[in-house]
Parts: structure tokens; C-alpha cells; sequence
């Protein structure tokens, strides 16, 4: 069973950095993709970051490259997201998803975590 538990959100000013969590607490980590996705109030749910089983695969939208970066620790089940340069266009809740497929959609993912909020200041 797939349960994923976000930590690491919070309140930063523009230009702050901070670093999402993401822990799996199932025995299927090391075989799934992760992934990030945020929700703006008023707004759909978007991607941020992939990246694949192994690690050697990662996909970014085109608002975070250069700034954020996905990482994973399959010995922790846990999966990371760097934010850097963060703005305050990247407020919104952040949700951590789980599936043996690697994509952008949502509709790739089977497994949620409860999503972590993070607000940039200006």
C-alpha cells in the first residue's frame, strides 16, 4: 500500500529557498515514479517536477528549470523537491504522487499525498 506524507512547506519571502519532502511509507518506492504538482487558490492542479524509478530521468515544467530540482533517496523512500529563487507566483499547495508510470499528467498518478502549502511573500 502507497501512502505518501509531504513535509517542508511554508512561509518564505521571494528570493528564499526551501526544500518539500515526501515520504512513502509502502514497500514499492524504488519502483514507482514521483512526482510534484501544485494548486494555485482559483487554479488547476499543475505539474512542477518528475522524476523516474532509477533517478535517471527528470522532467521540469518550464516556470521552475534553473530553480527547482527533484531528487529521490530510494533507501529513505523519499522523494525531494529543492526550491530556489523561490517567487511569488510558486504559492500554492504542493502534492507529492506516486505510480509505476513516469509522465506530466495527472492522470498518470494513482497515489496522492495530502498536498504541503507553500507561500512566497513579496
Amino acid at each position: 500500500q502507497v501512502q505518501l506524507l509531504e513535509s517542508g512547506g511554508g512561509l518564505v519571502q521571494a528570493g528564499g529557498s526551501l526544500r518539500l519532502s515526501c515520504a512513502d511509507s509502502g514497500n514499492s518506492f524504488s519502483v514507482h515514479a514521483m512526482a510534484w504538482f501544485r494548486q494555485a487558490p482559483g487554479k488547476e492542479r499543475e505539474f512542477v517536477a518528475a522524476i523516474s524509478w532509477s533517478g535517471g530521468s527528470t522532467d521540469y515544467t518550464e516556470s521552475v528549470k534553473g530553480r527547482f530540482t527533484i531528487s529521490r533517496d530510494n533507501a529513505k523512500n523519499t522523494v525531494y523537491l529543492q526550491m530556489n529563487s523561490l517567487k511569488p507566483e510558486d504559492t500554492a499547495v504542493y502534492y507529492c504522487a506516486a505510480d509505476p508510470r513516469y509522465g506530466s499528467s495527472p492522470r498518470n498518478y494513482d497515489y496522492w499525498g495530502q498536498g504541503t502549502r507553500v507561500t512566497v511573500s513579496s
